[in-house]
């Protein structure tokens, strides 16, 4: 088969690999119908991350199950499927209280830009739909498989409630699907921090109520500003940087949220401003699967539309555009077809 591999930073090739295999009953092999390129992935490309040898990439996906090992018994051969990025046997006493993403079984994709993709603990990893979606849902469904399921627990854990105010830190494609879960859960007020036009008019077509295009000391005064000096109920952190990190704790309200998704680097919290500050915070990476049916379920019936974050397609042996167009902001988010 064919797949994207990472040779150094700046370096993206797509190559002749080996096609997967079963390798222990709780696997399957699906056929790639649709993956992407992620803001994570961007961190080594950029050297922001070791590399160490060359080694495949990508962990968003959808697509048809080829062959399944001898104990995976919900999903079978020619079902569409969509599954999360970190893999879980939703049984273990993690997976049974919702936090999939820390399966004592876990184990994070990273072979998804290819033709050919084997999912381990596909048993409780896959969620396949009643039938092959149109084509036109492939994207959003594409979207849940990671930046909506993101988006999404970001909300959450910001404890984002009805008639509640929300700032959305980062508008990439977590970003703006955080947009769209905090309209989902009831925000009043959402307030998108942005200041790239193209992303400012997603962000309010997904529910934005407040552009906030400053950055740093003077975001977070802007934020005060429209909050009537206290700060917002619920932030969602979707960059990872400490400046983002910084700008999401001094915008909530004592007494307010932070849920924090982006991948942290060189992000360091101060104990005694945290204490002090009384904000919650929350983050890690988040329990797809636990969302998994209800996201299907919204984009299925066409109450959401994630899918829109994608507005760059591309053959997946183009893969290094993708990688470079949205390292140089071309692009929010570059989906990928075999």
């Amino acid at each position: 088969m064919r797949g994207t591999v990472i040779h150094a930073p700046g370096d993206v090739r797509f190559e002749n690999l080996d096609d997967p295999k079963i390798l222990r009953p709780t696997d399957a092999i699906i056929r790639t119908v649709a993956t992407c390129v992620c803001g994570s992935d961007l961190w080594p490309y950029r050297g922001a991350e070791p590399i160490g040898d060359p080694h495949p990439m990508g962990h968003e996906y959808v697509g048809i199950v080829e062959e399944v090992g001898s104990d995976v018994n919900n999903v079978k051969p020619g079902q569409f499927v969509v599954g999360s990025f970190a893999t879980s046997d939703n049984t273990c006493a993690n997976c049974q209280k919702g936090w999939q993403s820390s399966c004592l079984n876990r184990e994070f994709m990273s072979t998804c830009q290819a033709d050919y993709v084997r999912i381990p603990n596909a048993h409780g990893t896959l969620v396949a739909t009643d039938e092959h979606p149109d084509a036109g849902l492939i994207p959003s469904l594409l979207a849940v498989s990671d930046v909506m399921g993101t988006g999404w627990y970001a909300a959450l854990a910001a404890e984002v409630k009805p008639g509640s105010t929300a700032v959305v830190v980062g508008d990439g494609a977590v970003g703006l699907c955080g947009v769209i879960a905090a309209k989902e859960l009831g925000a009043e007020r959402i307030i998108a921090m942005s200041r790239h036009e193209s992303r400012q008019k997603l962000a309010l077509e997904f529910g934005a109520t407040e552009i906030v295009t400053e950055r740093g000391e003077e975001g977070i005064a802007r934020v005060k500003e429209l909050t009537g000096g206290i700060g917002a109920d619920s932030v969602l952190e979707c960059v990872g940087t400490a400046q983002s990190m910084q700008q999401a704790l001094h915008s909530a309200r004592p007494g307010g949220n932070v849920g924090f998704v982006g991948v942290p680097h060189e992000v360091a919290v101060d104990g005694q401003e945290l204490f002090f500050s009384q904000v919650g915070l929350r983050g890690g990476p988040a329990p797809v699967r636990r969302y998994l049916p209800d996201l299907i379920d919204r984009v299925l019936s066409g109450h959401i539309n994630p899918g829109k974050v994608f507005d760059l397609t591309l053959p997946l042996d183009q893969v290094a555009e993708g990688y470079k167009a949205m390292d140089e902001r071309r692009a929010i988010k570059a989906l990928l077809k075999p």
